[in-house]
């Protein structure tokens, strides 16, 4: 009989984004073909520890995982190259080592799809799902990317770099800067993700508001005109020879779309493929398969857009090295409207794990 695969899961993390990392994983979890993967259940806590736990998937989904303490055993991961396991330590000292053949980070935000969690990936040389280290780090930072895109032509919003020393040096400079691109801006922490401190800003007085709570997330702080169009994302799938799937468009019952209506109130609606000219469709498809080269995104990506006015311009908005797996995240539905089955979205992501590493 041929051996299960060891998928690991890993899932939770010191990151804003920890709850939707959760509802990501269990989705996972159910959707996982158990035929074919041993699974390794590896959460973090929201301080950063790490645990090997064996309980129900359901007290992931609800948050109460850690607390189940007779499921749950004190773990590392193992950075001795090669080495491709976990070790736990039970409550009596005693270790366990369990194999794993592959990781599957389900995970958001800082310390998760930011390249650290990566880095330590590649000091085990287990192959794992998605970019690698420097690809992650640079499509978490919103300026960092925008930086990039801007050398190879991409369209993007205008906007207004801003770090914790800025804002001490003090807010007339700022608020000119801003002035001068026109309200309304929008306000992100530049590594965040799920609109996570992001504020919509209307005149000076709120711009400084916004700022404040932008800071408490990340000390480096984007600043972006607001654009008009639909929003509009694309899932990429594959190493080298990525292809995008097909796009969807956000319909956001709020004034944009923000961590609330993506995953609280759930009222915002979805068109799959997005109501856009076919034209455009190719347009974006080229676009974002270019981007996903320009930034060495490895596995999977979603790329945002703006579609703007009759002749649907185009502007990038961001990227997502690892988007939301949860029961209303794009992503997984843009793959199974290409024809994969979510099964199918985790057997070809393990297979592109494997194929990255092999091309190392």
């Amino acid at each position: 009989m041929k051996k299960k695969t060891n998928l690991c899961i890993m899932f939770g993390g010191n990151s804003t984004e920890y709850e939707v990392s959760l509802r990501s994983s269990y989705s996972v979890l159910e959707n996982v073909d158990r035929a074919k993967y041993d699974i390794v259940k590896v959460g973090i806590t929201r301080d950063g520890q790490m645990y090997l736990y064996d309980g129900d998937d359901e007290k992931i989904k609800g948050n109460t995982w850690k607390d189940d303490s007779a499921n749950l055993k004190k773990a590392l991961m193992s950075t001795s190259f090669g080495d491709h396991a976990v070790y736990a330590i039970d409550g009596e000292g005693r270790v366990e080592r369990v194999e794993i053949d592959v990781v599957f980070p389900v995970m958001h935000g800082a310390y998760s799809e930011d390249g650290r969690l990566q880095g330590m990936l590649d000091m085990c040389g287990v192959p794992y799902v998605g970019p690698g280290c420097a690809s992650s780090a640079v499509c978490m930072d919103k300026a960092f990317t925008k930086l990039i895109l801007n050398n190879y032509g991409i369209p993007v919003a205008g906007c207004v770099y801003v770090n914790k020393a800025d804002l001490k040096k003090g807010f007339k400079a700022i608020a000119e800067d801003v002035e001068a691109l026109g309200y309304p801006v929008f306000v992100k922490p530049a590594n965040s993700g799920s609109s996570v401190g992001v504020s919509k800003v209307n005149n000076e007085d709120e711009l400084k508001n916004a700022l404040e709570k932008a800071v408490k997330f990340d000390d480096k702080v984007l600043i972006e005109e607001a654009i008009v169009g639909k929003e509009v994302e694309v899932a990429v799938l594959g190493n080298e020879k990525a292809v995008a799937l097909t796009c969807g468009e956000i319909i956001s019952d709020a004034d944009f779309y923000d961590y609330d209506d993506k995953y609280t109130n759930g009222t915002s609606t979805y068109n799959i493929p997005a109501d856009i000219k076919k034209s455009t469709w190719l347009n974006l498809k080229r676009t974002a398969e270019g981007i996903f080269r320009y930034l060495d995104c490895k596995g999977l990506s979603r790329v945002d857009f703006f579609v703007c006015g009759e002749d649907e311009q185009i502007i990038f908005n961001e990227i997502n090295t690892l988007p939301g797996f949860t029961s209303i995240s794009l992503y997984p539905k843009m793959a199974m409207e290409s024809g994969y089955t979510y099964s199918g979205i985790i057997d070809e992501l393990v297979k592109l794990a494997f194929d990255a590493k092999k091309g190392e």
